[in-house]
């Protein structure tokens, strides 16, 4: 927490005083400068990567772990630290052990959520390493490719990390590895994803496990997080140890009920995060829980939709239909009730959405079916429409 936060916590200590002070410590998906407890994970993804230091490309490796083990948070933050040393074009280290200098890669973090295309991968790969600007068009994926080759030729290459894969939509691990292969060690690639399917595709090089989060680390995150986003004294310890035994681990859970929590609380008007905010808090959190950053990354309409969604009443939500015809007809909702129900349909295939069969029936074919959220409600509503200024 800085100082200007703690000033403002001082100034609201009034019986009107808000419970939260900034949504973005709770945020799910917003990563910190230094994770919790993830001392020895860095330690471990320094170490494969500790051949750069001496002028060496490291072999790729394949980072994995339980969803909310906090990898994106890991990989970010040492890929964030380790960009700031390479800054500067030909970006060099001295150490007391060595009498030259060494030239260091460039470290390129990219989001499979978001770059899920061979295109988009040497796109932003291409981007890192060249001082012009890279068209998005009028350029084919060939041209790309080796545009990068050239880029990249008599240097020290790039260490690439590509985050997400092995998601529905997403990029596959052996997609990342062919599209790379022509590159040889000018590309190291460091893979992000789920654990390895034992009947799924096959990882020959090392791996770095990152298992779930223990309680009391998980309590830390919690209560530290919350120290920076909300007024003081509003969260219990043992509340947030509540929300930890909860979320056995998965700190993407964890976080999205702290936040729904708050949010609850906030809107009451309280002084204080009460029992039945963070029960409600955790309810909000569907189980099994698509993670918010599949959700965020969604193109807008999308998200529109899902939006919509969330405020619409029982009757509204009783089938596919009527819920289509609903949203369709929300003031500033420029899509058909055919796109709404395509959207939706969509969505139910990467389980954004769940389709639930009613019990009810016509008397005539397949009962009616309705769609659930499989994502943190309450966190996306609130950040939709902090995003959107929506009142």
């Amino acid at each position: 927490m800085d100082l200007a936060q703690r000033i403002r916590r001082r100034r609201r200590r009034g019986v009107d005083r808000p419970i939260v002070l900034d949504y973005e410590p709770l945020n799910p998906v917003a990563h910190v400068q230094e994770p919790v407890g993830r001392g020895p994970i860095f330690e471990r993804l320094l170490d494969h990567l500790d051949p750069v230091f001496d002028g060496t490309p490291p072999s790729n490796v394949y980072v994995w772990g339980p969803p909310g083990s906090g990898k994106s948070a890991i990989v970010t933050a040492l890929f964030d630290r380790l960009k700031s040393m390479t800054v500067q074009p030909h970006a060099v280290i001295h150490t007391s052990t060595r009498a030259q200098t060494v030239e260091l890669p460039t470290f390129v973090y990219v989001d499979a959520r978001t770059a899920d295309s061979e295109f988009q991968l040497y796109h932003r790969a291409l981007q890192a390493v060249s001082e012009a600007d890279v068209p998005k068009q009028g350029v084919s994926t060939d041209e790309l490719r080796s545009r990068l080759h050239e880029a990249i030729d008599g240097r020290t290459g790039i260490v690439l990390a590509v985050d997400h894969v092995g998601e529905p939509e997403s990029l596959s691990v052996e997609d990342v590895t062919t599209w790379f292969e022509s590159f040889g060690r000018s590309v190291s690639l460091v893979l992000v994803g789920r654990p390895p399917d034992s009947d799924g595709e096959q990882w020959s090089d090392a791996e770095i496990e990152i298992p779930g989060y223990g309680q009391q680390v998980l309590i830390d995150i919690l209560m530290t997080r919350g120290s920076d986003a909300l007024a003081r004294d509003v969260l219990q310890h043992a509340q947030a140890r509540q929300i930890a035994s909860w979320a056995g681990g998965d700190a993407h859970n964890a976080l999205a009920a702290l936040f729904g929590a708050a949010d609850r609380a906030d809107a009451a008007g309280v002084e204080r995060i009460r029992d039945r905010d963070i029960q409600a808090g955790i309810d909000a959190v569907p189980t099994p829980c698509v993670p918010l950053g599949v959700v965020l990354s969604l193109r807008e309409n999308r998200q529109r939709v899902l939006r919509e969604l969330l405020d619409l009443d029982a009757e509204d939500r009783e089938s596919v239909t009527t819920t289509t015809e609903a949203i369709a007809a929300i003031d500033g909702v420029d899509l058909s009730p055919g796109t709404v129900k395509r959207f939706l349909y969509e969505l139910a295939e990467r389980g954004v959405v769940e389709r639930i069969s009613s019990s009810r029936t016509n008397g005539h074919g397949r009962p009616p079916s309705r769609v659930e959220p499989r994502f943190p409600t309450r966190v996306f509503r609130r950040l939709y429409d902090l995003r959107t200024h929506r009142l």
